[in-house]
């Protein structure tokens, strides 16, 4: 059984999903950050740097944006043959010209925001793709026919200059939902243009995006959800219509527990404080430290007070597994994105490593977020990706 909490209180909102009481997905919305993420606006350039082939943008936020020129040339579909495009940054915008821009990383402490002119508009079973004629569907779609059969409805459906990608809550589903999915971001594309087209004033936000709920709720709909419980009357009738408009008012229960503390339900708050510690016991007797900086999150394996009852090596490998096991739940629970260097205990047998890195792929499957494992490096260090959901709480 799974259920969705949503939580709001003077310092924000916060949505945890849980499965049979255990919290595996959770999500923050303070008050006082204000997140860029999918935003899109018209900007303005401000420099050019021709030796980084690329440009700051001031979009009217504090910090002025970056964009590199790959995101600002057409996208193409890498699965084709193209040829190398040699323009430079220079040749493709000017000083003080307007762009349309979408946000695609939020800024930190450092660094300001990334954007891009591939605007992308995500729905509850595609995300469309203006300005582009590349139809994929998400590694995460499996079985081959489903994804061809899915390939081939959107190619049906999808008017010219316009691209998507198929997400995984698709599966199933037949022409008629497609059609009305992807119509929708259309319509919405298109007030996005002209809005952009009308405006006077620049730079300028164009849209918001989705709500946090809204967004929450859309990406999370289709996990087999059977219960929202939510203590917020401030979202009742929005997440009502969320469900009304995707038929799924009657097929999940919506309870308000006005001003309660429903975090306490299933020790939640509990569970959610410990996302925020540095250091996760694992059962075995040994542990996992998860520090994260501004490039990279490093992850150490210890084996702790674990010595086990036979050979060493065998004794790295059962702390080492059941350290990838809750390392990939660990990435979920946190939203942990971008570059991610996992440091096991030391194995000496390749086929051991092998077992690992084949572990840590399966037990991924279960993350919506898209990953990739590259593999041990020559230090020995297992390196790999993860696109974060939501922030980085």
């Amino acid at each position: 059984m799974k259920e969705i909490m949503i939580s709001k209180n003077n310092k924000g909102t916060t949505i945890a999903l849980l499965e049979n009481g255990v919290l595996i997905e959770k999500y923050e919305d303070t008050e006082n950050k204000n997140y860029l993420e999918e935003k899109i606006y018209l900007g303005i350039v401000k420099d050019i740097l021709p030796g980084m082939q690329a440009a700051f943008i001031d979009i009217g936020e504090e910090k002025n944006t970056f964009i590199h020129l790959k995101d600002l040339l057409p996208k193409i579909d890498i699965t084709k043959k193209e040829e190398k495009n040699d323009k430079t940054i220079s040749e493709v915008i000017k000083q003080g010209d307007k762009i349309l821009v979408q946000v695609k990383r939020d800024a930190t402490n450092i660094k300001g925001a990334k954007v891009s002119t591939h605007i992308s508009l995500a729905n509850r079973f595609t995300v469309l793709m203006p300005e582009t004629d590349i139809i994929t569907a998400s590694q995460k779609i499996e079985n081959e026919e489903e994804k061809k059969r899915l390939i081939d409805i959107v190619k049906n459906i999808i008017p010219r200059n316009y691209g998507a990608i198929i997400r995984t809550s698709s599966i199933g589903k037949d022409e008629k939902e497609l059609r009305q999915d992807l119509e929708e971001s259309i319509r919405k594309w298109k007030k996005i243009k002209e809005k952009a087209d009308m405006a006077t004033k620049v730079p300028i936000l164009i849209d918001s995006g989705n709500s946090f709920i809204k967004k929450m709720i859309i990406d999370l709909i289709d996990k087999d959800i059977t219960k929202i419980i939510i203590n917020s009357e401030e979202y009742v009738n929005e997440i009502k219509e969320i469900l009304s408009n995707i038929d799924l008012k009657e097929k999940i229960k919506l309870e308000f527990k006005n001003k309660e503390e429903i975090l306490k339900i299933y020790n939640t708050d509990d569970q959610i404080e410990k996302t925020k510690s540095r250091k996760v016991h694992l059962k075995c007797g040994g542990f996992i430290t998860i520090d994260k900086t501004e490039a990279l999150t490093a992850i150490d394996v210890n084996s702790g007070r674990y010595t086990g009852k036979r050979d060493v090596e065998e004794t790295i490998l059962k702390v080492n597994k059941e350290a990838t096991i809750e390392i990939a739940k660990q990435l979920r629970l946190r939203d942990i994105g971008g570059v991610i260097i996992i440091d096991y205990i030391d194995m000496n047998l390749e086929k051991n490593k092998k077992e690992i890195e084949e572990l840590l792929k399966e037990e991924l499957k279960k993350d919506r977020s898209k990953t990739q494992v590259i593999g041990f490096s020559k230090l020995d260090l297992l390196e790999m990706t993860r696109k974060h959901i939501r922030g980085e709480g």
